[in-house]
This record gives C-alpha cells, sequence and structure tokens, in this order.
C-alpha cells in the first residue's frame, strides 16, 4: 500500500518554552512523550543470516588462498593488504559522515566484497572465458581476461551484494549518498582480498621483494579507491532507484549502474596499452581526474543531502514535534558541531548520537512519504520514531543546565 504525501500528526501537549534555549518555542513540542514502541535496532533475520553466510564464504576463499600462498604468507599478505583497505574505509567514512549507515549493513558489504564476490568471480571467470574467449580472436587470453572478462563477471559479482543490500535494507537505502556508501564498501572487500591475490603472485616471481613492491605503490597507494569507484556507480543507481520509489524497476537501474562500473574497469585495466603508452600519463591525465570528478560529485550530494534534511526536518518542527534549535542541530554541520561539543562535556555523547540517528530516520521517513512513495510500515515507523524521540531528548535534559545552543 502506497502512502502519498500527508503533514505529520500534530504534537500533543505543548511545551510553551523551547528546553534548549529557554526561548518560546515556535511550534509545539510535547513536554511528556505519548506511549508508543521504538522501532527495532538490532540487524533482523535476513540480515543475521546473510552475515552468517557471508562469513562462511570468506572463511572458504581464505582457506583457498592459504592453499595457494600458505597460511603463513597469506597473513602476512592480508596485513599489507590492510593498508589500502583502510585507506578506503577512512574515505567511505567521510561520504558517509552525514547519516551514518548501520554497522551490521556495512559489514554485511565488506564481507560480500572480500568473500562472496571473489569467489563468484573465480568460479565464474573460467566458465566465461570456456564461453566467450576466442583463441583465433584478436585479443590474447590475458589482454581478454583483463578488458573483457574482469570488468563484466567482477562487477557482476560486486553488484550483486549492492542487490542484496538495497534488497534487505529499505529504511536505510534510499538515496544516492548511501547507494554509493554501499556500493563502495563492496568494492572496498573485493579489492582488499584481490589485493592478497596480486601480492601473494608477485611475491612468488622472481626478484620478489622488488616486485611486491612495485605492485604494492601501484595497487595500495596510487589506487586504493579504484574499485570502490567502479561499484559506487551500482550503488549509486540503486539509490536513484529508491529516491524516486521505482524499486520495481530495479533491474533498469542495476543495469544503468553496471555499464558505467564496467566501463572504469575496462579504462583500469585497460588504459594503459590501449589508450596510452605508459602508466604516469594514463593515472594523471585520465584516473586522477576521474578520481577529483568522483569527489566533487559526493561533496555536491552532501550539500543535496543536508538541504533535503532541512526541509524535513522543518516539517516535524512545524507540527510541534521539534524545535528551531533542535533543527538547527540535526541539519546543519555547525549545530551539529555545538551540539557534540556540549554532550561531550556532560558526559552524554552517547544520548546525543542516538537523538541525531533517529532524527535523520525521520528525515528519511518523512522524504519518502512526502515524495508519495511512502507505505503503511514507514507510517509506522515514523510515530515510532517521534515516540523515541522524546525519550531521547528527556534523557539528555535530565539536570540544570543550558543546552548547546545558549552556550
Amino acid at each position: 500500500m502506497r502512502v502519498t504525501s500527508q503533514p505529520p500528526e500534530p504534537s500533543p501537549n505543548p511545551a510553551l518554552h523551547d528546553p534548549w534555549t529557554g526561548s518560546t518555542a515556535p511550534g509545539s513540542m510535547p513536554a511528556q512523550a505519548p506511549p508508543g514502541g521504538a522501532p527495532p535496532t538490532r540487524p533482523g533475520g535476513v540480515v543475521t543470516l546473510a552475515l552468517v553466510v557471508c562469513t562462511a564464504v570468506l572463511l572458504a576463499v581464505a582457506w583457498f588462498l592459504s592453499g595457494v600462498f600458505g597460511s603463513g604468507t597469506v597473513l602476512w599478505l592480508g596485513a599489507l593488504a590492510m593498508v589500502p583497505l583502510a585507506l578506503c574505509l577512512l574515505g567511505l567514512r567521510w561520504v558517509d559522515r552525514w547519516d551514518p549507515e548501520p554497522r551490521a549493513l556495512l559489514a554485511l558489504g565488506l564481507l560480500w566484497g572480500a568473500g562472496a564476490s571473489v569467489a563468484g568471480s573465480l568460479l565464474v571467470g573460467d566458465v566465461f572465458m570456456e564461453l566467450f574467449f576466442d583463441p583465433a580472436g584478436r585479443l590474447g587470453m590475458d589482454l581478454f581476461g583483463a578488458v573483457v572478462q574482469a570488468p563484466i563477471v567482477e562487477e557482476l559479482a560486486k553488484g550483486a551484494g549492492v542487490l542484496l543490500i538495497f534488497w534487505i535494507n529499505r529504511a536505510h537505502f534510499d538515496g544516492p549518498i548511501d547507494g554509493i556508501v554501499y556500493g563502495g564498501i563492496v568494492g572496498a572487500g573485493f579489492a582488499f582480498t584481490e589485493n592478497i591475490l596480486y601480492f601473494g603472485s608477485s611475491y612468488a616471481e622472481p626478484g620478489a621483494p622488488g616486485e611486491l613492491a612495485t605492485v604494492f605503490v601501484l595497487r595500495g597507494l596510487f589506487s586504493p579507491f579504484a574499485h570502490v569507484m567502479f561499484t559506487a556507480w551500482t550503488g549509486f543507481a540503486l539509490g536513484l532507484c529508491a529516491e524516486r520509489g521505482r524499486r520495481g524497476r530495479w533491474p533498469l537501474y542495476l543495469l544503468m549502474g553496471l555499464v558505467p562500473a564496467m566501463i572504469g574497469h575496462f579504462l583500469w585495466n585497460g588504459g594503459v596499452g590501449i589508450f596510452f603508452a605508459d602508466f604516469l600519463s594514463f593515472y594523471f591525465l585520465l584516473q586522477v581526474p576521474l578520481f577529483m570528478a568522483a569527489v566533487i560529485a559526493v561533496v555536491l550530494l552532501q550539500r543535496a543531502e543536508r538541504k533535503l534534511t532541512l526541509r524535513r526536518l522543518a516539517d516535524y518542527r512545524d507540527a510541534g514535534w521539534f524545535t528551531d534549535a533542535e533543527v538547527e542541530m540535526f541539519a546543519t554541520p555547525a549545530g551539529r558541531r555545538r551540539a557534540r561539543q556540549w554532550a561531550a562535556g556532560i558526559g552524554r555523547s552517547r544520548h546525543m548520537k542516538q537523538f541525531t540517528t533517529t532524527a535523520m530516520n525521520l528525515a528519511a521517513v518523512r522524504q519518502r512519504i512526502v515524495a508519495g512513495h511512502g507505505s503503511g510500515t514507514d507510517l509506522a515507523r515514523e510515530t515510532a520514531l517521534l515516540h523515541q524521540s522524546h525519550r531521547q531528548r528527556a534523557q539528555l535534559l535530565i539536570g540544570p543546565f543550558s543546552g548547546p545552543a545558549g552556550r
């Protein structure tokens, strides 16, 4: 059942003053939270099952790698691969800082990328070569594998993980930024395991230390975000699908994301030799500009997300659920900084973080309703979140102190 746009229910029991500033509240804020259950915060059964299965697959991949390189070698190569993985995770944390995604779902994306997508690529890759590689064709086996097989098979394997999260995560996968984060985390996991494979292969070559160092610099330091950027396209497209309320058309949006992901993968694997004569020209004339364009695009999307948060929380302010001070506290970077500093000063950082998360979830639910593609579940979730916000506000405001807006 779809729910068309409708204003939030008015707040009961209006308070005359804003508890954060002491000024007269422009809207009505309930002095006491009405009864109501809070939405579940723990991962559901489907997410838990997916986490267990992906962990098992990752362990199987680790066992396979240990058989190829030796368990001791895999351990220290894995430690080496943690360097580019850490860079990717830091970058994705920056992308996700405004409205952080649930940790369980981020873990699922990372596990899928590091385990299931690698296993799928290894299993399907040989079949793909048998079906489509022509020994008499213009492309040799290695080049065909790099510019045809790898972009298609690997992006499909990674995209399947993004699609899984899209299916089981309606409440949180609802915009392009969310999709970029989930696509990026899957790509980061895939790159981690693939780096172990490349590091292990180079270590086994004659002149191993120098060869390994070269591969580490090229893959781990020059291009740690390559797979993140490829799969982010898939997530971005599915995020648009969710934002526009067209989840039933996910195959079309998935294809729209996979095509640029595969093209980017193709350019990375085949750029040197096909389009450029040397790596440095390829890197600085193509890859660096593409990376900078991606960063600029993310910044613009983040700004749009903040503006949307402000508009949706203003709906709750007008209905009396939030005050002006709270809307600024949740929807502006400066307001959030003041709120964090104030909460840290009184030992309630965790409570402020929970209060902010609830407000962001409310903004997302309200956007789906306003856009006309909400559901009855969204209405129930909205009510539960509003009640939860009151309890969280009460926990923060216990005691005779001024709020962050009054400091």
